[in-house]
């Protein structure tokens, strides 16, 4: 971190001790289904009953989950069954996948375009993560969705910090360089304040370190990383084209696995799935 994003982050760090600047939060029925199937007690039932004190979450959830990327074989209209369908834990991860549109929502319009460029990247980066860890088979594809839509989380705090500044968005280049920056280390702190496991907190952390090395099998932040570059969302410089990330993959970096057909659709589903 260079010392003009040491400044920022500083800034950032002392607004949320003093309450001036408030992290993003998961919406409450979000939090309750987490909290409720990582307990010992969950059922079925009392999932349903949650999501239901949330109509438009709830309808977003039945939705996404009668769509082409689940493959249903009839389409189920209450929710009981459709979480009897899919299971406790890719419930936890779908519900939570959902709610995060909901913060990327602005209160300014000078922020509405920033916020809105952010969840276009991480929707486009969560559908190629979830299409590459179905390709892996040994990767859960809802945590994979997660960890894209998470991992660059940090920039929302970062966003709302800079409105504050008269110059922070006319330098659109400076503005992505200081996003890039921080957006690891902030996004740290948002998710550590949602207690989330420490593998999607290395996501936010790592995501864009293409330099970097690891032991054992593939991870999310090799998913993630492999997701930035085939869909376009990183220009690397010489040198960073073959990561590690690729290898643990078991993945050519010379052939772009989004551009095949098959593959191509799948992506396009779940981005249209989670869009609307």
């Amino acid at each position: 971190m260079d010392e003009v994003a040491e400044k920022y982050f500083c800034q950032i760090q002392d607004a949320i001790a003093s309450d001036q600047l408030v992290l993003p939060t998961l919406p409450e029925v979000a939090l309750k289904v987490r909290e409720k199937i990582e307990g010992e007690d969950s059922n079925f039932d009392d999932i349903a009953d949650m999501l239901a004190q949330d109509a438009a979450l709830s309808a977003n959830f039945i939705r996404i989950a009668n769509s082409p990327i689940y493959r249903g074989v009839e389409e189920i209209v209450d929710l009981r069954t459709v979480i009897n369908r899919m299971g406790l834990k890719v419930v936890r991860d779908l519900v939570v996948s959902l709610a995060l549109k909901q913060i990327f929502m602005a209160t300014s319009a000078a922020l509405d375009k920033q916020f809105r460029g952010a969840w276009a990247t991480s929707v486009g980066v969560a559908s190629i993560s979830r299409m590459l860890a179905v390709m892996a088979r040994d990767l859960s594809a809802e945590q994979a969705l997660l960890a894209g839509l998470i991992h660059n989380i940090g920039v929302l705090p970062v966003l709302v910090m800079l409105e504050k500044e008269t110059a922070g968005f006319e330098d659109d280049a400076e503005l992505q360089y200081i996003l890039r920056q921080l957006q690891g280390p902030v996004g740290k702190l948002v998710l550590e304040s949602w207690e989330f496991p420490e593998h999607l907190l290395d996501v936010a952390v790592e995501c864009y370190n293409f330099q970097r090395q690891h032991d054992g099998d593939k991870d999310y932040v090799d998913v993630i990383q492999v997701s930035l570059i085939q869909g376009g969302f990183v220009n690397l410089r010489s040198g960073e084209w073959r990561i590690q990330a690729f290898e643990k993959l078991n993945l050519d970096p010379d052939v772009n696995v989004v551009d095949i057909d098959e593959n191509k659709e799948v992506v396009e589903q779940t981005k249209k799935s989670l869009m609307n």
